[in-house]
């Protein structure tokens, strides 16, 4: 039997598609069946089917919530990550705090199945690459570029810094790192990742 539909008072979390008023243990349900299944199976073997069997929920009330399978697991892999993570004046400690968040992320077993594919439908979802893209990202791009300013400006940080290649060198740096290459040290792997950033390649003697 389908779990029921709504509950009273405002449903914290991430937003979906539908009414404002919907009972988030069906959301809770389905996210957790998602993460199991891709752990288990996979993204490719992980069907709307198998989440609405594994959670017990419906597969119209999914339908009313996500838009493909595509739009759930992205929600069920990628947490809500806001400006005020990042520490405030410190730049160091910010670029710190997003290597290592990426690489803990990428780094999940249940993200590690589904990034890749994820990668690959938002060459055809406009709509799920604007959430992947844009809001994941654009509100972190904005914190961070306003911290490489004011270092700069103080002479902390070289002028002219490109933040779309430091987010790049980032979030690829991990996804290539935990999810293709298997990398079983997300920690440390993050720890070098930081160095390399802060302190470059060559010898400055």
């Amino acid at each position: 039997m389908e779990r029921t539909e709504y509950a009273r008072g405002p449903v914290h979390g991430r937003p979906h598609r539908m009414g404002p008023q919907r009972n988030p243990d069906i959301d809770a349900a389905a996210l957790h069946a998602a993460r199991a299944l891709l752990e288990e199976r996979g993204y490719n073997r992980t069907s709307i089917d198998a989440i609405a069997t594994r959670s017990g929920v419906s597969r119209p009330a999914i339908y009313r919530r996500w838009s493909s399978k595509a739009h759930l697991i992205h929600d069920a892999v990628y947490p809500s990550v806001e400006p005020g993570d990042l520490p405030a004046d410190d730049l160091i400690g910010a670029v710190s705090t997003l290597v290592a968040g990426a690489y803990g992320l990428f780094g999940a077993p249940a993200a590690r199945a589904a990034v890749p594919g994820l990668i690959a439908e938002t060459r055809s979802d406009p709509e799920l690459h604007r959430r992947l893209v844009i809001e994941q990202l654009g509100p972190l791009r904005a914190a961070l570029g306003r911290l490489l300013d004011e270092a700069a400006a103080a002479g902390a940080a070289r002028p002219g810094l490109d933040i779309d290649t430091i987010i790049d060198a980032v979030a690829g740096a991990a996804i290539f790192a935990v999810c293709l290459r298997d990398a079983d040290d997300a920690e440390q792997s993050a720890k070098r990742m930081i160095d390399l950033l802060l302190r470059g390649i060559l010898d400055r003697g």
